[in-house]
């Protein structure tokens, strides 16, 4: 394995070594420590070695800043396999080529700190629509940098087609961490769920870590992936970056920035099929506004006596926990999912669904619904073929390849196609009911955005029942 070549300045080098997530640090002057620690500021004594240690997502960082401080080193930390060279039959179109040179140019080891390094290590994120070609930018990446190579994906079916293409592209052995297989290669899929369990054991086999659907980063035990891995080369890919809950800094800390977005109407008609969006308000009937009404005021007036905002996931969670041992606070909650029931599920969405199914006949179609249920309800009463969580693998295969080849014209889902799931080509999308969120919105459009030969204009339908809490939600995502 190439070392990079040491500062001739000093007597004794400074060593780094991997160590379970970790980079150990040993023989480090005091008179570098100040600056030093300004660029790695989570830099600390470990009196177990008496040497200093970091996370070993501070590698690059504190690479660069031993480099610039004149500091001869001794790297052992990445003990990278040698490949082949990687050759990939993709052409990156115009916004592609310029979403993979702008995190091509946030490299840390630059030639002008004197690194002769084993691999660049640009960091950040992408953000590109669903359907845009995020894969595409990466495996161009992964060929750009030549090293090996760690895809960290959040669903099985993301792995078995993150697979797929990266054997189909490259001539080198394919390794999987997840769906019952823990095997190891120069270039590893791994799940997010099977990377947090291996990071610290294989955190220096790469040079490189392409997180796909980067949000899923934020969360409080998968950001730990990012720490256990030394790989000095970051890529985080997405359709939509920012977190309600913020956890978006997190990201930009362990990965990098956003350093290149490109919104659905820039691609929409070149790229991109053209789209319309329409809107649908539906009225609740008469029983349906008595009950949930009803069920409102229960939840409102409980949240009111108990000083429990709703801003957040955080007091949701809080009037779970109170309805354990508070019969009120039961009462409560029971309330406030029987409201939304009414308000996602009511007949009159079921009637202006028949509706647009009936204008688009023969033309593919995803009805989403925002909970079992809904979809099952949908599919008993219109014939429709279902895919949720609780469908078999199998039969979930099944079902989209005979959309695919056109078989089923029509399926229903509920959040399980949202993203992970190669999902066939679709004209018409119906948000027969959803969270309000704008990744899920904009997920949801991403399914029926890939362009067509006859230029046909793809067309999402967002129905909500008017004069209730999933109109005022739909209306902050639009403002």
């Amino acid at each position: 394995m190439k070392r990079p070549q040491d500062n001739p300045v000093g007597s004794e080098p400074t060593t780094l070594r991997y160590e379970d997530g970790t980079v150990r640090i040993d023989g480090l002057e005091t008179d570098v420590l100040a600056a030093v620690r300004e660029s790695v500021p989570d830099l600390e004594a470990d009196p177990r070695t008496d040497g200093w240690r970091v996370p070993a997502v501070r590698y690059a960082s504190l690479r660069a800043a031993l480099a610039d401080g004149g500091v001869r080193i001794d790297d052992r930390v990445l003990d990278l396999e040698s490949l082949p060279a990687l050759r990939s039959a993709y052409e990156l179109r115009d916004y592609q080529q310029e979403a993979l040179e702008a995190w091509l140019e946030t490299d840390r080891w630059a030639e002008s700190n004197g690194v002769d390094s084993l691999t660049r290590a640009p960091g950040g994120v992408l953000e590109l629509p669903t359907g845009s070609g995020k894969t595409v930018i990466a495996i161009k990446a992964i060929e750009r940098l030549s090293v090996p190579t760690l895809v960290v994906v959040p669903t099985i079916d993301l792995l078995e087609q993150w697979q797929r293409e990266l054997e189909r592209e490259f001539d080198c052995e394919i390794g999987r961490f997840g769906g019952g297989e823990q095997r190891f290669g120069p270039i590893t899929v791994s799940t997010y769920d099977s990377a947090y369990l291996k990071a610290d054991s294989v955190g220096n086999r790469f040079g490189l870590v392409v997180f796909d659907e980067v949000h899923h980063l934020g969360g409080k035990g998968y950001r730990e992936i990012a720490r256990l891995l030394a790989a000095p080369a970051r890529l985080g890919l997405t359709a939509t970056f920012e977190r309600p809950d913020g956890a978006h800094e997190v990201i930009e800390d362990v990965v990098g920035p956003l350093v290149s977005r490109v919104d659905v109407d820039e691609l929409a008609g070149d790229h991109l099929a053209s789209y319309d969006l329409k809107r649908l308000e539906v009225a609740l009937s008469p029983a349906e506004r008595e009950e949930y009404d009803r069920k409102q005021d229960v939840f409102t007036n409980y949240l009111a006596r108990s000083n429990i905002q709703m801003q957040s996931g955080s007091d949701y969670q809080e009037l779970v926990k109170r309805s354990g041992n508070d019969p009120e606070a039961r009462e409560a909650l029971l309330a406030r999912q029987r409201a939304r029931e009414i308000m996602l599920g009511s007949e009159a969405k079921l009637e202006a669904l028949a509706d647009i199914l009936d204008d688009h006949r023969g033309e593919r179609t995803i009805v989403f619904t925002a909970h079992n249920d809904l979809a099952y309800d949908v599919s008993e009463r219109f014939l429709i073929p279902t895919v949720t969580h609780q469908t078999a693998a199998g039969e979930r295969r099944e079902i989209l390849e005979r959309f695919r080849a056109g078989t089923y014209t029509r399926i229903a889902t509920s959040n399980v196609l949202d993203e992970g799931v190669d999902v066939p080509d679709a004209s018409v999308a119906v948000v027969l009911s959803g969270s309000g969120s704008e990744r899920e919105f904009i997920q949801r459009l991403g399914r029926i955005l890939r362009p067509t030969d006859d230029g046909t204009r793809a067309v999402l339908y967002e129905v909500l029942s008017a004069e209730t809490g999933e109109k005022r939600i739909a209306d902050r995502r639009q403002s």
